[in-house]
């Protein structure tokens, strides 16, 4: 009877702490799901080598043309991270005033941009989808539905009248055979509703493997470290020639259309950083 009484208290007592145990286990599992940040860092550079200087920095195309950038911005938006399971995370998609970023290169620090994205769910991501300009689903929501961001382009000169809509990439500088001395300016972009108007859609989305796991979480901040050669400007999979026809171009004429075809293939993860 004893030996029984004995096992019995055992048996409560082991069941009692198993119980503690789970429900332990269930509170870390609880804080584990908790959401973390993720940092973007674009480096803009050419054919790999990062930190264009404005001004400075001299490229010559594939073309034979001497070329620089005195102004170079560009918009990343509906930014998307693919998990181990193909699982889709859709950042602020088609919400240009909490998903959209300009990429200013006066802004580098020690050639970086960054772009700061919160509130990521815990996962190990993947891949990563970058929009080049903002899409006519998100244009369509109205001025009212993206004001914030608007606003911001406005002041960053990434807009025309609402009408026409946003400015995706801006570049600006001087080219030439021997050396750059005729300026130039490429402003591609949306002439507001594609549909409507009969014109080019400019916008364009990529897919990006990255070569390590981003392992977003509460304790873990990422930073995905991407490269833009912007030598696919003009020697990418359409050789373009600056002329007189096409250096002062605005909207979405053809030369602009070969223009954002060739940009969207600059992007590269370089590396990826769990920190």
């Amino acid at each position: 009877m004893k030996i029984y009484k004995f096992l019995s208290l055992l048996l409560i007592a082991f069941t009692l702490i198993t119980i503690s145990s789970c429900s332990n286990n269930d509170d870390d599992e609880v804080q584990n799901t908790e959401p973390g940040n993720l940092q973007i860092k674009f480096e803009n550079g050419f054919n790999n080598l990062g930190n264009i200087v404005l001004n400075q920095t001299i490229q010559t195309s594939s073309s034979g043309q001497k070329h620089q950038f005195s102004t170079l911005k560009y918009v990343i938006s509906n930014i998307s991270l693919i998990d181990e399971n193909g699982t889709e995370f859709k950042y602020n998609y088609n919400n240009p005033d909490k998903g959209a970023f300009i990429i200013n290169q006066a802004d580098a620090k020690g050639g970086i941009v960054y772009a700061n994205l919160t509130e990521i769910p815990k996962g190990n991501y993947k891949k990563i989808k970058l929009g080049l300009g903002i899409s006519p689903t998100a244009y369509l929501i109205g001025q009212d539905g993206q004001g914030i961001f608007w606003d911001k382009a406005k002041q960053e000169g990434m807009a025309w009248s609402w009408s026409a809509g946003y400015i995706f990439a801006r570049i600006e500088g001087k080219y030439g055979t021997s050396s750059a001395d005729t300026e130039f300016m490429n402003h591609t972009g949306n002439m507001g509703d594609t549909t409507v108007n009969g014109t080019a859609d400019l916008y364009r989305e990529v897919v990006l493997d990255l070569p390590t796991t981003a392992r977003v979480s509460k304790e873990i901040t990422p930073s995905i470290h991407i490269l833009a050669d912007f030598n696919q400007y003009l020697s990418g999979q359409t050789a373009l020639t600056l002329t007189q026809a096409n250096q002062m171009a605005m909207g979405s004429s053809p030369h602009l259309v070969s223009v954002s075809n060739n940009l969207i293939q600059m992007f590269k993860v370089d590396h990826v950083h769990n920190d």
